[in-house]
């Protein structure tokens, strides 16, 4: 009886694997019939400055600790992303003090290089826009 169970079992996911292959490949066929379609290409993620901001820079742009600017927060991220990226980059990477708080050179992470506190800057300002 346990064979007989198995084998029956077996025989229902075959035939289910059968079945999800062959819509998987009438799919495509259907898309490509269709008239085309204009497809935007979706910016790359930037992984890097995604992943230094997670560990270095979240600490206090996710508070807003010091007078950090919160990611997204377009109003107090508007008037610095209007100085432009050379200049974010400066105050990040050397360093800042300003009326609304200060940022410590590096974010505080003294290992992380020019091209990572770069990449974290322009992850913020793009989830900043």
């Amino acid at each position: 009886m346990r064979i007989v169970s198995t084998l029956a079992a077996a025989a229902v996911l075959t035939l289910l694997v059968a079945c999800g292959q062959k819509e998987q490949a009438a799919a495509p066929a259907a898309a490509s019939a269709a008239a085309p379609a204009v497809v935007a290409a979706a910016a790359p993620e930037n992984a890097l400055g995604k992943s230094i901001f997670g560990k270095t820079c979240a600490m206090c742009h996710a508070a807003g600790v010091a007078g950090a600017p919160k990611p997204g927060d377009k109003a107090d991220w508007g008037p610095r992303i209007a100085q432009g990226n050379e200049l974010l980059y400066k105050h990040a990477i050397e360093g800042f003090t300003g009326a609304k708080g200060m940022m410590p050179a590096r974010g505080g992470g003294s290992t992380l290089s020019d091209d990572e506190v770069k990449a974290a800057v322009d992850h913020m300002v793009a989830l900043s826009k």
